[in-house]
C-alpha cells in the first residue's frame, strides 16, 4: 500500500508545467492540516496492510518546512500501519535545497530525494523558466550527498530545441560524473493550459520536433546503458536496486491513496479524484468531507490500465493477469493484433507475458492502446 501527498504551491510557473498548483502560498498552512485532516478521514480507504512507500508530490514539496513535513508524516503514522523503514520520497528544487534546508530534511525521516534539475545548461532552465541555475543544481546534489541523503533521483527534460545534442550530452555526463543513481527523463511537450500552449497557438513558438525528440531519446537510453542504468520503465532508469518503489506501485496497479487538491487515489476496484481547486478543498475537508469524484473500474477499464502502464516497465504484462482482469475476454478480442505487434518486433514474449522492445520503446503508448479491449 502507498500514499501519495500532492502539495500545490509553487514560487513560479514554469511555462511547461500543467500540474495543479498555486504560486500564491497564503493557505500553506491550511493546506497542511487539511492534508493531515483528510488522513484521518481517509484512514480506512486502504487494506490494513502496511503502507510501504510515502511521496511528497507536486506543486513544490520543498516548500514545506522540516516542522511541516514531519506534522503530515506523524499523522500518517497515527492513521496507518507502516512497514520499516518505507521509502519516504520528497520532491524538491534545487534552490530550495540549501545547507540549512538539506540539514532539517534530514531529520524528518525523508530517504528519497526527487531533485527537478531539468536541465544543467543555463539557457535552456531559462527559456523553462525553471527558478534555478546551473550552478544551483550542482550544489543541491552535492550538498544531499554529504549530509547522507544519497538515494536521489533527478529529473531531465529533453527535446529542448537547440541546434545540436551537445547540451544533452553534457547533462548526462553531469548526472552519471555526480553518482546519481536514478534518473527521469521526460520529452519536453507543450500542453494547452500552459505558457507554452498558449505561445504555440499563437504561434509564438514552434511544435515540438518529432524526429529531433526520438533522436535525443534514443541518445539518452544509449549513453544511460553504457553506464549501467537499467531503463525499468520508458522514462526512468536507475542503476541496481534504485528504483522508484512508490511509482513501480503505479506501475504495477497497486493500491495507493492520493491526498491534497488534485490527487488521484485506487483501491483496486475504483479511482477517485480529488478536486484540483485549493479554495473548494479546503472548504470541504474544513467541512469533514472528502471532495472527490469516484470512478468504478469495469474489467476493460481495469485491463486497458495495466496494459497502458505494465508495458512501459521493463517487466511487461503477465497473460495470466490480463486474462483476469479481463475476466477471458483478452485473448478472444486482442489475440490477432497481439500476433501483429510480434510479427513486426514491437512486444516480444518473455516469462508468460509481454514486454515491449527496443524499436517499440518509441511508440509504447500506441501499442498499448492498439491492445485496449472494449
Amino acid at each position: 500500500m502507498h500514499i501519495y501527498i500532492h502539495i500545490p504551491f509553487c514560487r513560479q510557473a514554469c511555462y511547461y508545467c500543467d500540474f495543479h498548483f498555486s504560486t500564491n502560498q497564503q493557505s500553506k498552512h491550511d493546506m497542511v492540516k487539511a492534508i493531515i485532516k483528510e488522513l484521518r478521514l481517509q484512514k480506512h480507504y486502504l487494506p490494513a496492510t502496511p503502507i510501504e512507500t510515502i511521496y511528497f508530490g507536486g506543486g513544490t514539496p520543498s516548500l514545506l518546512s522540516a516542522s511541516e513535513i514531519t506534522e503530515i508524516l506523524d499523522a500518517i503514522k497515527e492513521n496507518f500501519n507502516l512497514r520499516e523503514n518505507p521509502e519516504i520520497t520528497l520532491e524538491a528544487n534545487p534552490d530550495d535545497l540549501t545547507p540549512t534546508k538539506l540539514s532539517e530534511l534530514a531529520t524528518t525521516g525523508i530517504n528519497r530525494l526527487s531533485i527537478g534539475i531539468q536541465s544543467f545548461f543555463d539557457p535552456h532552465l531559462k527559456s523553462l523558466n525553471r527558478a534555478h541555475n546551473s550552478s544551483e543544481a550542482l550544489s543541491s546534489v552535492r550538498l544531499a550527498q554529504q549530509l547522507g541523503l544519497t538515494n536521489i533521483s533527478v529529473d531531465l527534460i529533453y527535446a529542448i530545441p537547440h541546434p545540436s545534442h551537445e547540451v544533452l550530452y553534457q547533462d548526462l555526463q553531469q548526472v552519471i560524473g555526480l553518482g546519481i543513481p536514478h534518473i527521469s527523463a521526460y520529452c519536453l511537450t507543450i500542453e494547452p493550459k500552459t505558457t507554452f500552449g498558449n505561445w504555440l497557438k499563437n504561434k509564438k513558438m514552434s511544435p515540438i520536433d518529432e524526429s529531433y525528440a526520438a533522436e535525443q531519446f534514443e541518445i539518452l537510453v544509449h549513453e544511460l546503458d553504457q553506464q549501467h542504468y537499467q531503463q525499468y520503465e520508458i522514462s526512468n532508469f536507475a542503476t541496481k536496486g534504485h528504483y522508484s518503489k512508490h511509482n513501480t506501485a503505479y506501475w504495477k496497479a497497486e493500491p495507493y491513496l492520493g491526498v491534497g487538491p488534485s490527487a488521484h487515489s485506487f483501491n483496486g476496484l475504483s479511482r477517485s479524484f480529488n478536486v484540483a481547486h485549493n479554495t473548494k478543498f479546503l472548504h470541504a475537508i474544513q467541512n469533514g468531507e472528502i471532495p472527490a469524484t469516484t470512478e468504478i473500474l469495469s474489467s476493460a477499464d481495469k485491463t486497458n490500465e495495466y496494459l497502458l502502464t505494465g508495458l512501459r516497465t521493463m517487466w511487461g504484462v503477465r497473460y495470466d493477469r490480463l486474462m483476469q482482469l479481463s475476466q477471458g475476454q483478452f485473448m478472444q478480442e486482442r489475440e490477432g493484433k497481439l500476433a501483429q505487434l510480434l510479427k513486426e518486433n514491437l512486444v516480444e514474449e518473455k516469462e508468460l507475458g509481454i514486454v515491449i522492445t527496443q524499436k517499440g520503446k518509441l511508440f509504447a503508448d500506441r501499442i498499448a492502446s492498439e491492445l485496449f479491449i472494449d
